[in-house]
């Protein structure tokens, strides 16, 4: 077994004394490149988790590990403390996934913090970051842990995949997260499903897509774009900034057919490697001239079956419309207002996190 290079125990329960077994004889399998640890605590007591963590984590320092996967373990933010050690000091990891481990706020401040670490010491000793993937959707990350995952994503300039789904992050969030983002010009897949963008969340994401020229798969389904953000998100599709997108995902959106003429235009002008496309659930009819149009663009590359079905498509109406609009508006002035009176959310302010963070750091369960 000198020769282990990929240990998959998803699916089991481990409690503290096998976890600590486990760890002592994985130090020494220096070839060890992939952790397959998801869903693992099935049925454990929550006191039992972080000291199990911990022990596999002090482990995974040992070697050169490239992929740890810890999704479906419902640790929380206590299953986020022993993962900081590890996460600060690696030199070697390729892919983290912390999918559906009710993080929270404090969690997600603590994942991103030590992921900031590891960027600072790869800075301060003249190599490049080695993190490539982040995977890490259903946790409740909201708005308050933006900052701090703008930050270590800003840092971690090597990214290539960003995956965030169904973690109830608002429109300023949204938009701080997407700043961070800018700054990873190799990024090839984000995915931000079923969080919540409106126009401003829209025009946040529509500013940075010409910072992602490798960009392949762009996932905003469930985002509530709306009307004006999802005309921002297509617009800037058609600038012809990102060649390279094949999956587009904007199912769910209230999006309208004036944004999906852009993206017609865009499709028959550069997008010839976009094989997949999902619109279903948006505001516009099934049999729109426009859902042709967009047929005909893609028949142009060979992709004509690359649209999805349109069976459950919103009908649009007047009184939401112009209801939105006010909304819109309110909006506008709110961000004008914020502008005069706060510095630009690329200066992220750091305090208020880093106490809750240290709190957290305190806290033993």
């Amino acid at each position: 077994m000198d020769d282990l290079e990929v240990i998959q125990l998803s699916g089991n329960t481990l409690g503290v004394e096998a976890s600590q077994a486990l760890a002592e004889a994985l130090k020494t399998k220096s070839k060890l490149k992939k952790a397959l640890l998801s869903d693992i605590f099935t049925g454990r007591l929550l006191a039992e988790i972080p000291l199990a963590l911990k022990a596999l984590c002090d482990a995974f320092e040992q070697v050169e590990l490239l992929e740890l996967d810890l999704s479906d373990n419902a640790f929380g933010p206590a299953g986020a403390e022993p993962l900081i050690h590890f996460l600060s000091n690696t030199k070697t990891l390729h892919t983290l996934r912390l999918n559906n481990n009710g993080l929270g706020l404090g969690g997600g401040a603590m994942i991103a913090q030590a992921l900031q670490a590891s960027a600072d010491k790869a800075a301060a000793e003249s190599r490049p970051s080695s993190l490539r993937t982040i995977i890490c959707g259903r946790n409740r990350l909201e708005d308050g842990s933006s900052q701090a995952l703008a930050r270590a994503f800003s840092s971690h300039a090597t990214l290539e995949v960003v995956r965030m789904p169904q973690n109830g992050i608002r429109p300023d969030g949204i938009r701080t997260i997407v700043q961070g983002l800018r700054d990873c010009p190799n990024l090839r897949h984000l995915d931000l499903q079923d969080n919540t963008f409106t126009a401003k969340g829209s025009k946040a994401l529509a500013a940075a897509l010409p910072s992602w020229p490798q960009l392949e798969i762009l996932n905003l389904s469930d985002c509530l774009l709306g009307k004006k953000g999802g005309a921002a998100v297509l617009a800037a599709l058609e600038r012809g900034d990102n060649k390279k997108i094949k999956e587009l995902l904007l199912q769910y959106n209230e999006i309208q057919a004036d944004a999906v003429k852009s993206l017609a235009s865009a499709v028959r002008s550069h997008l010839e490697s976009l094989e997949k496309i999902e619109l279903n659930g948006n505001r516009f009819e099934e049999d729109d001239e426009v859902v042709e149009i967009l047929k005909e663009a893609l028949a142009t590359w060979g992709h004509e079956d690359a649209l999805d079905e349109l069976d459950d498509m919103e009908e649009i109406d007047s009184e939401e419309e112009e209801e939105e609009e006010e909304e819109e508006e309110d909006e506008l002035v709110k961000e004008a207002e914020e502008a005069e009176s706060e510095e630009p959310t690329t200066k992220l302010e750091q305090k208020e996190e880093d106490d809750l963070v240290d709190k957290l750091n305190k806290t033993h369960i």
